[in-house]
């Protein structure tokens, strides 16, 4: 070790001045290289993610969009079922208040072709006496 390396002075491979010893320089360097090298990659890396929250973000979107469609979907066929429902009700009390007026038909018919009998009977009887 000379008297200027004793002074924090040193020359390197080319002869420069340095303040640092080479060695510490070459480490110095070397950090520096790898330092880069990381931060490009941490750069790609964010990069990276970006892109995957963005796809992420947009699949979440479609995946609502799909899911509010297949919701409203499903409220429409609830209210087709409803309404399937509803009018077979309508239908049945159609039926019941039809088959009640058959019913009082059916009624008015046995009686009216009871008096019809029995004004034939009548008209048999006025005409076979005269």
């Amino acid at each position: 070790m000379g008297i200027l390396s004793k002074l924090g002075i040193y020359f390197d491979e080319v002869d420069k001045i340095r303040v640092l010893e080479p060695e510490i320089c070459n480490q110095t360097n070397e950090l520096k290289e790898q330092s880069k090298i990381y931060i490009e990659k941490i750069n790609e890396f964010q990069k990276i993610s970006d892109t995957f929250i963005l796809l992420t973000s947009n699949l979440a979107n479609e995946i609502e969009k799909r899911k509010m469609k297949a919701i409203g979907a499903h409220n429409m066929l609830q209210n087709m079922t409803k309404e399937k429902e509803n009018h077979c009700q309508q239908l049945q009390a159609l039926i019941s208040e039809k088959s009640i007026e058959l019913e009082r038909l059916k009624v008015q018919l046995t009686s009216l072709q009871k008096i019809e009998m029995e004004q034939t009977e009548i008209i048999n009887q006025l005409t076979h006496t005269q």
